[in-house]
């Protein structure tokens, strides 16, 4: 690391003219004046905001963008909750990587109030299981970067995802749907780089310093959500995972031998307290993180269907996410009728599906989203769950907007609902069956 700060403090003091001096500033110090620099290999682009993130691939974006397109790099770090340890050091490594500028951006309230509670207000589920952690943060992050192309004037962005994934198709969705005149750069669509030791190499020649920390055998992606777990043994959908691979909540097996019960207070479908304390959104979430981890809630292990047509096996933590959905939608038994409740789940469908896909400021998700808000407004009560060794059981439910009524549901004689009445019910919804029975018999 200091001989590659060193080198690049050699190259700022001693420039020459057909290069532009660099600096590592944080978000809100301006940057020095100094030349252009020419044109790359690939053409010329004046400020491209790169996806960063410290690691390996982020770290030789930096020095190919310069190479290759002749351009300033802003570094573009957003806090989504993937914890403190991932957020140290950053400044160092973008500066001894040859950007000219740092922004970190807090995103945590924004993620988890304008992102991940509309989601889980719809009901928005992919595959049966996957509530939708990264395809979740995505589009928080990349709208993050186009409002900071905007702020220092870039004319580009660029991410390191594979094109194998997903998340390429999220963020440039979102960068099309907020900005089209910002031209992307996707490396490893275009580079030569194609593995590990190449992007070491890579490093090394270009006095980039390599991250001494042991690489992980997972390919993880965390936030204030969920913690999600591909690659290794995980390859093979025969093998169960390690033990030791998780990391936000506990084996069930080792969970307490106590059930713990928690409170949810809930406001037109969206969370708003745990055990009657009314906290922020990301505090919320965080809360209940830690509660949910400590009794092995919300693992989930499964094979999707990837966008670009592929399967891939992900292994999914989501402690607080699932504690959230089982209450959100034991209120709505309570406050939705029959159509309602089987329209909202027709469109959370949909709705997940365009989340998975990166559609987030498409119209449609827009229309089913004003759906979901008006349908749940009165989806307002508490739930109180049990937690025991990785399982959820509802013990209490209650809602000033319930429908259940217990003078009608009761088997006691009511005065509202005469059990005569339904013979008569019965007869006129079941006549489409009487008829194509009587059919049949005529052409006996």
């Amino acid at each position: 690391m200091a001989a590659a700060i060193s080198h690049l403090q050699s190259l700022t003091q001693a420039a020459p003219s057909s290069r532009r001096v660099v600096q590592a500033v944080s978000a809100g110090e301006k940057e020095i004046q100094s030349v252009s620099i020419p044109a790359g290999k690939r053409g010329k682009l004046n400020k491209v905001v790169l996806a960063y993130s410290g690691g390996l691939d982020t770290s030789v974006i930096v020095p190919w963008l310069r190479k290759n397109y002749g351009c300033e790099v802003v570094c573009f770090t957003a806090d989504v909750g993937q914890g403190i340890g991932e957020l140290e050091g950053l400044e160092l490594k973008a500066k001894a990587s040859g950007a000219c500028q740092l922004v970190v951006k807090d995103l945590k309230e924004e993620f988890v109030k304008d992102y991940v509670f509309p989601c889980l207000r719809a009901g928005a589920i992919y595959e049966r299981k996957y509530l939708l952690g990264t395809s979740m943060a995505r589009p928080v992050i990349a709208k993050a970067m186009v409002d900071v192309a905007k702020e220092v004037g870039a004319d580009a962005v660029s991410h390191g995802c594979t094109g194998k994934g997903n998340d390429q198709v999220r963020f440039e969705l979102t960068f099309f749907a907020l900005n089209p005149a910002l031209k992307v750069v996707a490396p490893w669509r275009e580079w030569e780089i194609t593995g590990r030791e190449d992007a070491i190499e890579y490093a090394k020649k270009h006095n980039v310093p390599v991250p001494v920390t042991k690489k992980s055998i997972y390919s993880r992606d965390r936030n204030l959500w969920h913690l999600s777990h591909e690659g290794d043994i995980l390859e093979d959908p025969v093998n169960e995972p390690k033990k030791d691979m998780f990391m936000m909540s506990v084996d069930p097996e080792d969970a307490p031998n106590q059930p713990e019960y928690v409170e949810i207070g809930i406001e037109s479908g969206i969370p708003v307290s745990v055990n009657g304390k009314e906290m922020s959104p990301a505090s919320l979430l965080a809360e209940l993180n830690e509660i949910g981890g400590r009794h092995g809630i919300g693992r989930v292990d499964m094979v999707e269907n990837r966008l670009v047509g592929m399967k891939s096996r992900g292994v999914y933590e989501t402690p607080g996410g699932t504690i959230l959905f089982t209450a959100v939608r034991e209120l709505e038994s309570l406050t939705l009728d029959r159509e309602a409740l089987q329209h909202k789940d027709l469109n959370a469908l949909k709705y997940a599906e365009l989340v998975y896909a990166g559609r987030w400021f498409d119209p449609l998700r827009e229309a089913l989203d004003a759906f979901t808000k008006e349908v749940t407004k009165t989806t307002t009560g508490s739930v109180t769950l049990k937690l025991y060794k990785g399982s959820i059981t509802v013990t209490s439910r209650q809602s000033p907007y319930s429908l259940y009524r217990q003078d009608i549901s009761s088997f006691e004689d009511s005065q509202i609902y005469n059990q005569a009445d339904a013979a008569g019910f019965i007869r006129l919804y079941g006549l489409p069956m009487r008829v194509r029975a009587m059919l049949d018999e005529s052409h006996i």
